[in-house]
């Protein structure tokens, strides 16, 4: 099994933990803007009730004088507060210079007025009352209250509880994130399960349980799955082994057959070219059918059956072809998780159509992955088109005289190990890449 491109948007825990955060802060703003209008409500209900007491008190202590007149006693004077008589004259008190044209302005009300007063940053509301005393004067009495105390406690308000929400959305990040993990670790253990039993061991399973959780759901199916595609492939095992071997005895008959033709002198020239195409295809066919049954024998095992260096595996590919000579850059202490017969038939097809149509072959190795190494072929020949890539690894298709069962049974060998073959662009023109699993 190949590994899969990542997922663009990102692990679930992330995205879950994004998402909280988003509306963990999407709710502390609503939150912050829902407390702040309730702050300001009632700091505007408690400016009102500050001003009317200090009214009432103010005409509760006022009477009348000499020929009408209005008269309250000094004491109730506090700064703010001026009292006017009927005609909207000034009878008592002192009203604020910065607002004496507001003050003049109610002086002759006949109604309750609340006003607010900008005066920059000091800004004061202003409340307005008329009264009559119990002994008939008249007049109104003007107040007034800062407004700084006040809009100093709704800021301070505001900072709390912007500083409360930023803790909320970590705070919920942070749990969402560890419950995320807790919750999902299940899931990724099964993951990487899966993923390895799948190449190494078709008999393991996860075995959750009679749990009623979804995850012990998800295990049970999983199990399931799991059972029905291992005997796929231990049924496609069964009938690769067989199929090669009842293809070997009637094959092997043949290739003896030829080869003995080969060794009669009086062999006519053109019968000796057929018997040579005869031996050559045998043998071509005998060298799949090997790895049909080497390929079998690997995938009934539980684990690999061996490992072996890379650069013993390409001298035995190369060792039985002949061709261009090849340019090995290989580490000789390289060593890869396949026994050298599979590895070398892994590699043999791919070396033997570059050793054909090539005047320069050069193998190298890279890393490619944890676990697993990039064997690379390079060569100068023709090339392969991009539309013909994937084609070349279909099975029966050959651009040369071969069965077309080389590079289809290579990629197979990778697959079986979890690597891949593929046909990539290089620096001199076409690039094999073998991947395969590193011991």
């Amino acid at each position: 099994m190949t590994s899969g491109p990542s997922p663009r948007g990102g692990s679930f825990r992330a995205q879950l933990v994004v998402l909280t955060a988003a509306v963990t802060a999407l709710v502390a703003v609503v939150l912050t803007i829902v407390v702040q209008l309730v702050l300001a409500s009632a700091t505007t209900h408690s400016l009102d009730t500050v001003l009317e007491d200090r009214a009432e008190a103010v005409i509760g202590s006022a009477s009348a004088g000499p020929g009408g007149a209005v008269v309250v006693p000094e004491e109730r004077l506090d700064a703010g507060v001026a009292v006017y008589d009927a005609e909207g004259r000034l009878a008592a008190g002192t009203p604020p210079a910065s607002e004496r044209s507001t003050y003049a302005d109610l002086a002759t009300t006949d109604r309750v007025r609340t006003v607010e007063q900008p005066r920059g940053a000091d800004e004061s509301r202003v409340r307005a009352e008329p009264f009559t005393t119990p002994d008939g004067a008249a007049g109104v009495v003007v107040v007034t209250e800062r407004l700084a105390p006040y809009e100093r406690g709704e800021r301070l308000a505001l900072l709390v509880c912007a500083g409360a929400g930023g803790l909320m959305v970590v705070l919920a990040a942070v749990l969402a994130f560890w419950v995320s993990r807790r919750a999902l670790a299940p899931v990724v253990a099964m993951t990487r399960a899966a993923d390895d039993w799948s190449e190494h061991d078709l008999a393991l399973r996860f075995a959750p349980g009679a749990g009623r959780d979804e995850l012990a759901g998800l295990g049970r199916t999983l199990d399931r799955l799991l059972e029905r595609v291992a005997q796929a492939i231990r049924s496609e095992q069964r009938l690769t082994s067989e199929l090669a071997h009842e293809l070997r005895t009637p094959l092997t008959a043949v290739q003896v057959n030829a080869d003995l033709l080969l060794l009669d002198p009086a062999l006519p020239e053109a019968g000796r070219e057929k018997a040579e195409e005869i031996a050559g295809a045998t043998r071509r066919m005998g060298a799949a059918i090997e790895s049909l049954l080497e390929l079998a024998r690997a995938g009934s095992a539980s684990a690999p059956s061996g490992s072996c260096l890379l650069l013993d595996a390409i001298g035995e590919a190369l060792g039985s072809t002949a061709g261009t000579r090849v340019e090995v850059r290989v580490d000789p202490e390289l060593r890869v998780l396949l026994p050298v017969g599979l590895a070398a038939r892994a590699l043999g097809p791919v070396l033997d159509n570059a050793r054909a149509v090539a005047g320069r072959v050069v193998v190298s190795a890279a890393p490619y992955r944890p676990g697993f190494v990039a064997v690379h072929v390079d060569d100068d020949g023709p090339g392969i088109g991009e539309g013909e890539r994937e084609l070349v690894f279909e099975p029966g298709r050959t651009t040369g005289g071969g069965a077309g069962l080389g590079l289809p049974l290579s990629r197979r060998i990778a697959r079986s190990a979890g690597g891949e073959v593929t046909v990539t662009d290089g620096p001199m023109n076409t690039r094999v890449v073998i991947v395969l699993p590193t011991a």
